[in-house]
């Protein structure tokens, strides 16, 4: 099984390069399912738009997860709840819209995809380490589905790390997304979980984070002409992972980073 993630899409530039070349990346890259977090799809960068997701789901990703800006746009109410092709960390207190996983079928394989949120310096959630242990215990490899896959939306490398050993062997992989940095720590754990620190952006990367980089500079200095942040809107980068899954033990045989257009390094 051939598998796709990609890094958070941030804002028009992110979305154009999403909607304007991921069925060629599909199609020459053999993916089999395609994965993106979408928390910064919105024009303002933050939060997913109904349009988003179903300019997303058109473009030909299969699962859209997030992160802390799930409900900057208060429209996904109306949809999270019904489209089981978007989910929110999984590890939000309890009581809120939608689901923070969802099991897939996919060539007569099911593909567990798990949205989680650090705690360190995010926004307060359920404890991390404990939810995952409870989740693990109710989708197990190879019992409940074939595959599994974990985004861990988090702040900092070694919270997203830990996790990553915690449930090497447990999973297919384990992908960090909220920087919008690629990290360059691509590989297989010693168990047979994929793992990258963080998968990056798909979107402008001559900018602050994805946003403009001139006003962010404002923001830092203190300017009182400074704005609220906003995407760049130049040529995105396109940024994640394909993962080589096993079949027989849903573990990963191979992991590489792809990188493509705008102005970073490729890795195609």
């Amino acid at each position: 099984m051939r598998i796709l993630i990609l890094g958070d899409i941030c804002g028009p530039s992110g979305m154009k390069a999403i909607t304007l070349n991921l069925k060629d990346i599909v199609k020459k890259k053999k993916i089999d399912f395609t994965i993106a977090n979408g928390e910064n799809a919105a024009e303002n960068g933050k939060g997913i738009t109904k349009k988003n997701f179903i300019d997303l789901i058109d473009a030909g990703v299969d699962v859209i997860t997030s992160g802390n800006h799930i409900w900057d746009q208060k429209e996904i109410l109306e949809i999270i709840d019904k489209e089981k092709k978007i989910i929110r960390p999984a590890n939000l207190f309890e009581g809120q819209p939608g689901n923070g996983y969802g099991i897939y079928e996919i060539k007569n394989k099911k593909i567990a995809v798990i949205n989680l949120i650090g705690n360190v310096f995010m926004k307060k959630s359920q404890d991390l380490f404990s939810f995952t242990e409870k989740i693990m215990n109710r989708i197990k490899l190879k019992r409940d589905a074939d595959f599994i896959i974990i985004d861990i939306h988090g702040e900092i490398t070694s919270e997203k790390m830990a996790l990553g050993h915690f449930l090497d062997g447990k999973v297919t992989t384990v992908v960090g997304t909220h920087t919008h940095v690629p990290t360059s720590d691509t590989r297989i754990l010693k168990n047979g979980t994929a793992y990258q620190t963080d998968l990056g952006m798909c979107g402008d990367y001559d900018s602050v984070i994805g946003m403009n980089k001139e006003n962010s500079i404002k923001k830092f200095k203190k300017d009182p002409t400074a704005e609220s942040h906003y995407p760049a809107n130049g040529l995105a980068s396109i940024s994640g992972v394909i993962i080589d899954a096993n079949e027989l033990t849903g573990l990963a045989n191979n992991i590489d980073q792809i990188i493509i257009d705008g102005n970073l390094k490729q890795k195609i």
